[in-house]
């Protein structure tokens, strides 16, 4: 006789040891904050917006549960790409193989490389360039300034794209962040493409760089939303993939209010990163959250993980198990 198991079911009957408890142990921990009425921010650094990551975190957006986001630029834009240029994308899984002159000729064919697949110039950048330039210059004579994501919910809310979709609008998560106006920051965003785009107008002086929301404004902006977010059940959450400025610069917002603001503030409610990246000397990616206790980011309450897997293949079924979406037939 078969029965459906859960995603969730799977997990507790086959992890029990090593990274798979541990993302076992993070997921029924995830999944409590946020019966208990708790919030979650992703922390998102890494190319997953390139691999696809949307599949599985536009649902959770559109589901609610996630409830805030910190992205590099090139997650927000890619996003994006994937859904204007999907088609146009190549894999190339022989990658380990290539030669310098692979390479070259990638770059030739108007193509940019992460990994195993290729971003399309023509088809991604040079197809949403225009029309945010447009919103760039608009609020330029209009007085007015934007976060970057504004800029893309812009765009995104509007008609000026949805002839161009090749990708499926329900897998793009910022699509799905922008019909919500979702909560999201950007730090060092002028370190993407279209960042880089934007200094170069900046530079002709075809734009000016005072349209743009800085990195100082996102954390002022973080203060309130974090405390909003923070103020029911367990509070918020922090669920990091990789590390860097998308996870460090969020996570300082709780020592920031208490030392900065002098003001009362929520300790993160629950932590996990997802990294691939070993502990070293200095190392941001690999640092234990311990590490995190001493700059008064974490405390000794707080549940803890660290999955040192990949987060291409962990994230998702993460996702999934907290989604519930699926079930699965077991004799």
């Amino acid at each position: 006789m078969k029965k459906e198991i859960s995603m969730l079911n799977l997990f507790q009957k086959l992890f029990h040891n090593f990274n798979a408890r541990a993302m076992k142990d993070a997921t029924l921990a995830f999944k409590a904050h946020l019966d208990k009425g708790g919030k979650m921010l992703l922390a998102m650094g890494g190319a997953m917006s390139s691999a696809q990551m949307g599949i599985t975190l536009a649902p959770m957006i559109k589901e609610g549960k996630i409830h805030a986001i910190s992205c590099t630029g090139a997650n927000l834009e890619e996003s994006v790409f994937r859904l204007v240029a999907h088609e146009s994308y190549k894999d190339y899984p022989d990658y380990r193989y290539f030669t310098k002159k692979d390479d070259e000729e990638i770059l030739n064919r108007g193509e940019r490389r992460v990994t195993d697949t290729s971003i399309p110039e023509e088809e991604a950048f040079r197809v949403v360039e225009p029309i945010i330039l447009k919103r760039w210059k608009e609020a330029g004579k209009n007085g007015q300034r934007f976060f970057p994501h504004e800029y893309f919910y812009q765009i995104l809310l509007s008609d000026e794209l949805k002839d161009k979709y090749e990708g499926d609008p329900e897998a793009c998560w910022l699509l799905q962040a922008a019909k919500k106006n979702f909560p999201i920051v950007v730090p060092g965003w002028e370190d993407s493409t279209l960042g880089n785009i934007f200094a170069g107008y900046c530079k002709a002086g075809e734009v000016s760089p005072t349209v743009m929301k800085t990195g100082v404004e996102y954390m002022m902006y973080l203060y309130d939303r974090y405390t909003e977010l923070a103020k029911d059940g367990p509070g918020l959450g922090f669920f990091q993939i990789g590390g860097g400025i998308s996870g460090d610069f969020p996570i300082c917002v709780v020592p920031s209010i208490k030392y900065d603001l002098k003001r009362p503030v929520r300790p993160w409610g629950y932590f996990c990163q997802i990294s691939d990246s070993t502990t070293s000397y200095g190392s941001y990616s690999g640092a234990t959250p311990n590490e995190k206790i001493t700059w008064d980011k974490l405390t000794v309450d707080t549940p803890m993980f660290v999955i040192e897997s990949d987060a291409t293949i962990v994230a998702p079924f993460i996702f999934e198990a907290i989604l519930d979406r699926y079930s699965i037939n077991e004799k």
